[in-house]
């Protein structure tokens, strides 16, 4: 059995969530049109087109519609093929709120894919868990929609995307940080939000091409893991856990071995610090593996790996229905890890409960 711990669940159209808005914002979703259409959140705030469709074109519904908005069609492909104890649901366009540029408008649509989360997709199957989407350039109101709903026994984990405004270790998002960690819930960000006000998806603008963009969007985790060491936030709140979902992987040893030695020379300039950054990421920043890099000698990203001490700080992810979906069966990680990476880290990270134990099997008599 595996934890995927990054399963997209969607909607056909955003006129879905109106029933879960109050009555202005319903008004406004209504009657207005988001950026992309009216049917959409702000996808086509990015730069540039995926040149074959973000979706698998297996995972459309037998009537049409979204991949990923057919549970029957899920359960079918993931949930039953692989065997999956749990399934964390992050939704999809939901983390888009993060673009728009009014941040009341942004909570509103948060808390709505919140409501439409419960309703339709958390009561159909005890494998789906839910995530808490907030829209981050409001830490206030996405403070209070964790409080409010972080409580349900389904919702494991508070969501963001990985484009922001600014980097999250600044104390601008603390108000969302001590939420989380209030409610006992780790906060995943997100590939994705590369557009709107979130203009920048690398360190020099926009790529040209997708590919290129892709391979360079853990530019992202990079600036994230090294905001939220310096700021002091696990320091602050050492309970917390923060997962990068879709940023890569084997470019973490790399930025963890620069913090450090910057860190020696340059440690007074944050005096709350009292550990190594690579101390503080393995305890407290986890990954998810998809997508994992994919060296032509194995080996090479096994090292990488182990630096991080990835047989507890990786978290297996599938990324179903998305175009570069990955077969748990296929996953490059030494096998003797296997059990903690696909289900056991999840297990811990989001306090799952272990499996349930088989039944005793009773040995039929014989004359």
């Amino acid at each position: 059995m595996i934890i995927d711990c990054d399963v997209h669940n969607s909607w056909n159209s955003s006129q879905e969530l109106l029933p879960y808005l109050p009555p202005y914002w319903r008004d406004v979703l209504a009657r207005g049109e988001l950026p992309g259409g009216r049917d959409s959140f702000p996808h086509a705030h990015r730069p540039w087109l995926h040149p074959e469709g973000f979706m698998r074109t297996d995972a459309i519904p037998p009537g049409g519609g979204t991949p990923g908005s057919d549970y029957e069609l899920m359960r079918t492909q993931l949930l039953d093929r692989y065997d999956v104890e749990y399934a964390i649901l992050g939704g999809d366009e939901g983390i888009e709120v993060s673009t728009l540029a009014n941040p009341h408008l942004a909570s509103a649509l948060a808390r709505a894919a919140n409501d439409w989360m419960v309703q339709e997709w958390l009561g159909r199957d005890p494998r789906l868990k839910g995530s808490i989407v907030v829209a981050p350039q409001d830490p206030a109101g996405a403070a209070e929609e964790i409080r409010r709903i972080g409580e349900h026994p389904d919702m494991v984990q508070v969501i963001v995307s990985s484009g922001s405004q600014r980097p999250y270790g600044d104390p601008f998002y603390w108000p969302i940080f001590q939420a989380a960690a209030e409610m006992g819930l780790p906060v995943a960000a997100h590939l994705g939000g590369q557009g709107g006000v979130n203009a920048n998806p690398t360190g020099t603008g926009p790529p040209s091409y997708f590919w290129e963009a892709h391979a360079l969007l853990c530019e992202t985790g990079m600036g994230h893991v090294a905001s939220l060491i310096a700021h002091g936030v696990f320091e602050k709140l050492p309970e917390l856990r923060f997962l990068l979902i879709e940023c890569g992987v084997a470019w973490l040893p790399a930025i963890l071995w620069r913090l450090d030695a910057d860190y020696k020379a340059l440690r007074k300039e944050t005096p709350w610090l009292d550990r190594l950054p690579s101390d503080v990421a393995r305890e407290h920043i986890r990954l998810t593996t998809q997508p994992l890099e994919q060296p032509k000698d194995v080996r090479h990203l096994w090292s990488a790996l182990e630096a991080i001490d990835g047989e507890r700080t990786l978290l297996f992810a599938t990324d179903y229905p998305h175009w570069d979906f990955d077969d748990p069966d296929r996953v490059r990680i030494p096998p003797a890890w296997r059990d903690r990476v696909l289900r056991e880290n999840a297990r811990e990270l989001y306090r799952l409960p272990p499996p349930r134990a088989a039944a005793p099997q009773t040995q039929a008599s014989t004359s």
